[in-house]
């Protein structure tokens, strides 16, 4: 690909790394090409300066200022994903729902499978991370790969999809920790009746707790990498206890050779299909490091490893713990009828309340840790996209609090919706589950279209970053295209046959509300106001020059 030479070349910030700028035509993404052999890893202040000085400046080259600090370590933004994706907890809470579509075949086989499509959505999003590292991600990137003509439409279609799905993960995600919340009680009086506002109370209480982690940016970094090790803990500590504990233990075929359908289904093949959603919801969102590209030093090298880190710790934990579940438990019947069946499996096999609310309160911990890692994610995605005119309201969501060094904004803003939507659950908690659904669906269709952009530009012709992959990125690419076409479709069936109110999969209708809209804030303002390929490109000379005088003030 030719170079271009700016008429007025920036000059050398004292970073170890020197730059070269691509081709910045309307239509030819934005990209850096590094002088590898003069990357040099240095600890000292100086270079941390210019490590972040060459990281502001290559954000500078695809139009947009440093507007927060460089604070996070790639154990911190490793903390945060896997905070988010938090695999063994998702198995833990969907551990027994999905038994009736399969049994602990579909849990054990399904996360292997689940595991699988995780690594080529992983590769997908790391190759294009690496060569744009940028905290808009997937909006980002298609808008600097599709063609001028499509650009802004695919890239609006794409931001508005992605920050849909984080809202839709909160709320499953508060709602999970806040049912285990009552599950703890109900377990300890016997005869409490749990209704459908002891969630909703619970569920927005966890929302409103874990919001003020997010409003200080200087403790965040810590808040992460603490709730990783809460994790990582937590894993242990449970998956030693339940076995050690358990009076009796199942044999190896009820584990891995034990295939149940409960669902009316005639077919075993859909009946797995439907119930591999639980085990897919704790796969998702592994798009949340993409978005703290502008908070790291070298996010073209921290990203990726913090993406596929996600992904092998995710599926080493959570296939692990549902093995060590399953031989652990008791009553099968018991559990399909708990209402937090995972809480009834710890006291089947600790025989003692007491003990059992121990263990669920360290699921409670990390599920709470998961939902700070929400918020931090759907924060940088309402705040990035705002800053190009992509929601309602952009000129107050895409501002940054100065002093606490986080988009405050766009973090209450994406909180509240999520507060709004948890009304839902006292309407139809079905309704509300197919949600569930609509997150996982929704951030596969946000990967997909900056993939196809890819494609159709051409793999090679972009500048690649660190980490890419070649033909094993182009195959992942492919899985991660078929498997989003066959969720969008297979996801949408019933969960149970006969389909009745009760138990329809009303993720169509999520799907309908959602599109709706985004094409009518298109029409009315989006349109007019989304700041695309062509008006950042304009102004990239000029940011640049902005970001050179705001790093000559530092030095």
């Amino acid at each position: 690909m030719p170079e271009i030479q700016l008429a007025h070349p920036v000059p050398n910030l004292s970073a170890p790394t020197a730059f070269e700028l691509s081709d910045i035509s309307s239509d030819t993404p934005l990209m850096m090409e590094y002088k590898k052999d003069e990357v040099v890893r240095q600890t000292s202040p100086d270079d941390v300066v210019g490590a972040s000085n060459e990281d502001a400046l290559r954000l500078a080259e695809m139009g947009y200022t440093q507007d927060m600090k460089r604070t996070f370590s790639v154990f911190g933004v490793l903390g945060v994903g896997f905070s988010l994706t938090n695999s063994w907890f998702g198995v833990s809470s969907a551990l027994v729902t999905g038994i009736n579509s399969g049994g602990p075949i579909l849990i054990v086989y399904g996360i292997m499978i689940i595991a699988f499509i995780s690594s080529c959505v992983g590769i997908s999003l790391s190759e294009l991370a690496s060569a744009l590292p940028n905290a808009g991600g997937q909006y980002f990137w298609a808008n600097e790969l599709a063609s001028k003509k499509y650009a802004n439409f695919a890239s609006y279609l794409t931001g508005w999809f992605t920050w849909a799905g984080s809202i839709f993960t909160s709320a499953s995600v508060a709602l999970a920790v806040g049912n285990a919340g009552v599950g703890c009680w109900a377990l300890t009086h016997p005869d409490f009746e749990i209704k459908a506002w002891h969630g909703f109370v619970a569920y927005e209480i966890i929302n409103i707790f874990a919001f003020f982690f997010n409003t200080y940016g200087k403790v965040l970094p810590y808040v992460a990498t603490t709730t990783l090790w809460i994790s990582l803990v937590s894993f242990i500590v449970i998956l030693i206890t339940i076995p050690a504990s358990a009076p009796t233990h199942q044999q190896a075929k009820f584990v891995f050779a034990n295939f149940q359908n409960n669902t009316g289904w005639k077919s075993d093949g859909i009946a797995f299909i439907v119930g591999l959603i639980n085990t897919n919801w704790a796969f998702a969102c592994l798009d949340c490091a993409t978005h703290m590209a502008e908070e790291v030093l070298r996010p073209e090298k921290m990203i990726p490893i913090s993406i596929m880190g996600t992904v092998a710790i995710g599926f080493t934990t959570s296939w692990f713990f549902s093995i060590s579940m399953f031989f652990s438990m008791q009553d099968l019947d018991e559990l399909q009828t708990a209402s937090v069946p995972i809480l009834t499996l710890f006291y089947q096999a600790l025989e003692t309340k007491a003990g059992a609310i121990v263990l669920e309160s360290f699921i409670m911990v990390t599920g709470l840790g998961c939902m700070i890692a929400c918020h931090t994610w759907q924060s940088r995605i309402c705040w990035s996209f705002a800053r190009d005119g992509g929601v309602p309201g952009s000129k107050f969501l895409s501002k940054i609090e100065p002093k606490l060094d986080v988009p405050l904004r766009a973090h209450f803003v994406s909180c509240a919706i999520v507060s709004l939507v948890g009304l839902l659950w006292l309407g139809s908690s079905t309704a509300f589950n197919s949600m569930v659904t609509a997150c996982i669906v929704l951030l596969y269709v946000s990967y997909a279209i900056p993939v196809i952009c890819l494609l159709l530009r051409g793999r090679n012709n972009i500048k690649h970053g660190p980490f890419w992959l070649g033909p094993v990125g182009l195959f992942a690419n492919i899985v991660l295209l078929l498997w989003t076409v066959f969720t969008l479709v297979m996801y949408s069936f019933p969960t149970y046959y006969p389909a009745t109110p009760g138990n329809m999969n009303y993720v169509s209708a999520v799907y309908a509300v959602v599109v709706i809209i985004l094409i009518t804030d298109w029409f009315v303002r989006g349109k007019r106001e989304f700041r695309g390929q062509g008006s950042r490109h304009d102004h990239i000379q000029e940011v640049i020059e902005a970001e050179h005088r705001k790093a000559s003030i530092v030095e």
